[in-house]
């Protein structure tokens, strides 16, 4: 047993997971191109579709309470992950990345996010089980984070005056050329780390700093780690296809921050009132729908207004 859960069940799940990948960059996309429209939607539909797919074998093997949370987690984490888009488009712009490249870079920054998300959810997992008190640190958080991003206060920096880059441009050399797909290039007979890896790094970094809210805020959903685990991998796979979709919408999002910061004040306070009262999974996932909807709905409309 690891985490609760067989170690066989660990390892049908990674399979799983490097079968997708291996399928999507080594075979479906080896060669770098640009991602259109129609392209992007195909795959969107499949990453959603594998997602809610597993969720239906969850419940299938452990019951309907264990699959509606694992969807939950899988909505929330999805819905909390439209922001990373927003800093992608800004990490693309600011270091001139070509759309023919963005695919793979994506690619690379989704399995350092498989990684850093694993170890995130096992430490969680141990404090939570010898620290019971740590449930209030992390529902306090959560409402501290929602109140300030409807606040305004989690507004993209521009990542060339960040700190990630500043000190990686201290210590390593960058070659000044366009990116052209390659981490390693040769300028004036020296080989130089490109502009590439330095996006990729900020990308890195910049999931660090989605995770320490996404992780949570799965946490005040259910407290199986399996659960917490798989919904977070299963959303993240699929966002590389869904920037694509909506790199020339986000902008007409403009309340989708409040919705969210709404969804992370209602999981923290629902984690701080675990210990009296459990909120029912399908009451949680019937609330998050709804907040959701009706954020988009609603910005949707008022994009509508402006034109």
């Amino acid at each position: 047993m690891f985490l609760g859960h067989t170690i066989e069940t660990w390892i049908i799940f990674h399979l799983i997971v490097f079968f997708l990948l291996v399928l999507d960059l080594g075979v479906l996309n080896r060669k770098a191109h640009v991602i259109n429209i129609k392209e992007a939607l195909g795959w969107s539909v499949f990453w959603i579709a594998i997602g809610v797919s597993y969720g239906a074998y969850v419940a299938w093997r452990d019951g309907a309470t264990a699959g509606t949370e694992y969807l939950t987690g899988y909505v929330v984490e999805k819905s909390l992950s439209v922001d990373n888009l927003f800093v992608f488009l800004v990490i693309f712009k600011a270091f001139q990345i070509p759309r023919i490249h963005q695919h793979r870079l994506l690619f690379w920054g989704i399995l350092g996010a498989i990684v850093l998300r694993g170890i995130m959810i096992a430490l969680g997992t141990q404090l939570l089980n010898q620290f019971h008190w740590v449930i209030y640190v992390f529902g306090a958080f959560l409402i501290w984070t929602g109140w300030k991003m409807f606040r305004g206060g989690m507004d993209e920096m521009n990542p060339l005056d960040g700190t990630v880059f500043r000190v990686l441009k201290k210590f390593l050399p960058f070659s000044e050329k366009p990116y052209d797909g390659h981490f390693i290039v040769k300028e004036g007979g020296k080989k130089k780390l490109s502009i590439g890896f330095a996006a990729l790094m900020v990308i890195e970094s910049s999931d660090v700093l989605f995770a320490v809210d996404s992780v949570p805020a799965v946490f005040g959903v259910t407290r199986d780690p399996y659960i917490v685990y798989t919904s977070n991998i299963f959303a993240i796979l699929g966002l590389r296809s869904l920037y694509f979709v909506l790199e020339d919408m986000l902008h007409r999002f403009h309340l989708l921050k409040y919705g969210l910061s709404v969804i992370l004040v209602l999981v923290g306070v629902k984690m701080c009132m675990e210990p009296i009262y459990k909120v029912p999974p399908v009451w949680s996932l019937a609330m998050i729908l709804s907040i959701l909807a009706t954020s988009i709905v609603l910005s949707l409309k008022r994009t509508a207004k402006k034109h």
